[in-house]
């Protein structure tokens, strides 16, 4: 398993916004994201070590509903 260095919450109210969670797949680089058949985003585990840190998918949301949260000191 790789090591995780960043964890993303994702809000309750993004699973009411279905444009938002299709946006959510669609702006993030590093295919993080994906819906699943409920309409539903999540977090691809595995995919969690490639994040840039680019801030899209915070920038696609509205504030507070996608949090990225560093899990090392800098």
């Amino acid at each position: 398993m790789p090591a995780m260095f960043i964890r993303v919450d994702i809000k309750d109210s993004v699973q009411d916004d279905p444009v938002l969670c299709k946006q959510l797949v669609e702006v993030c680089p590093v295919d993080i994201f994906r819906v699943n058949d409920a309409g539903h985003v999540y977090t691809v585990d595995e995919n969690l070590d490639e994040c840039t840190l680019c801030d899209l998918c915070i920038d696609a949301a509205r504030p507070d509903q996608i949090d990225v949260v560093k899990l090392y000191r800098q």
